[in-house]
């Protein structure tokens, strides 16, 4: 009996030995670090001035259709990898070149930080890499976009807002924070804008009938047409008779998506004010709610004069696709 429990003991010591020991051997992930939308490029000088550089250049800083100004996707920063190391790993993003190795994409998660996304591309020459950039051009931009919507979200979800009045009148829920106040409301109508710098971000939340949207060759003249009545009704300018309309020199973007797993319209344009010298960007979601014979229309807005808005636009982005329809 005594040899038995001693048998039980050690096998006892060595199984908490083992867990101790697997325990200390589990990797620190350090949290994800950086400013939205900075991606850092970790790749040598003397490529990053030549033609890989560029190619990097010509598709993460390209120029984001729907602002009043040129601002670019991403602002990036070049990391030679003899200095990647330590802090400088920990940033969100990061797009890593390797050379001498097969042609090779890959998108990994959390390797230096968490939340994190890292490509890595890799090539035996330099034409290898370019071709690889260029054809995977939408898959490096949608991934770290991606990215950068869910840390805003996640973000703003440490302070989220109180109201439940959006939830009872329109049977849906939507993520933004506190800072953002109800600037008009009524049955089936919400305003909702947050001060900031410069001025002020919008969003716009309302209902209309399934009918109000039919889906033909005139979308984009619909959906102007609708936001224009909406802006009349609801958004009043600073001077009398001044109103919320869509500045009609700029073409609006206009595509399909789906939000909340429903098919959405998707419009993005400049706004502009009648009768007043005011406007800026706005990125406008009809989505079809087929349960409800509805269509629900999300629209966000930035008034910010005189800074960049790409921040700010991504903000209303990342609220707006995170819409939860009952």
């Amino acid at each position: 009996m005594k040899h038995i429990i001693l048998s039980f003991l050690s096998l006892m010591l060595l199984m908490s030995c083992g867990d101790k020991k697997k325990s200390s051997e589990e990797r620190y992930i350090a949290d994800a670090s950086g400013a939205i939308n900075n991606v850092s490029v970790v790749l040598e000088n003397d490529l990053w001035d030549g033609s890989i550089g560029d190619a990097i250049r010509a598709i993460l800083t390209k120029p984001i259709y729907g602002l009043p100004q040129d601002e670019p996707t991403f602002t990036i920063s070049q990391i030679p990898p003899s200095v990647f190391s330590g802090f400088v790993t920990k940033n969100r993003t990061v797009l890593k070149l390797e050379t001498n190795k097969d042609a090779d994409i890959k998108i990994l998660e959390d390797v230096y930080a968490k939340p994190q996304k890292v490509i890595v591309i890799s090539g035996r020459t330099k034409a290898d890499i370019i071709n690889i950039i260029n054809e995977n051009e939408s898959k490096i931009v949608e991934t770290f976009r991606n990215q950068e919507l869910s840390e805003r979200l996640r973000q703003m979800s440490k302070s989220p807002h109180p109201f439940t009045s959006i939830k009872e009148k329109l049977g849906l829920t939507i993520q933004f924070d506190a800072s953002y106040r109800i600037a008009k409301e009524t049955d089936d109508f919400f305003w909702i804008r947050k001060d900031i710098t410069t001025g002020t971000n919008n969003l716009l939340i309302y209902e209309l009938p399934s009918n109000a949207i039919l889906r033909s060759d005139t979308l984009v003249n619909q959906i102007i047409k609708i936001r224009d009545s909406i802006g009349k009704q609801y958004i009043e300018g600073p001077v009398e008779g001044s109103y919320l309309v869509t500045e009609n020199a700029y073409t609006p973007f206009h595509n399909e998506t789906i939000i909340d797993n429903k098919p959405a319209l998707e419009t993005k344009g400049i706004w502009d004010v009648k009768n007043a010298f005011m406007g800026g960007p706005f990125v406008n979601y009809a989505i079809e709610d087929k349960t409800n014979k509805r269509w629900v229309v999300i629209e966000g807005f930035a008034f910010a004069p005189s800074v960049e808005k790409r921040n700010y636009m991504l903000e209303l982005e990342a609220i707006i696709k995170s819409v939860k329809i009952e």
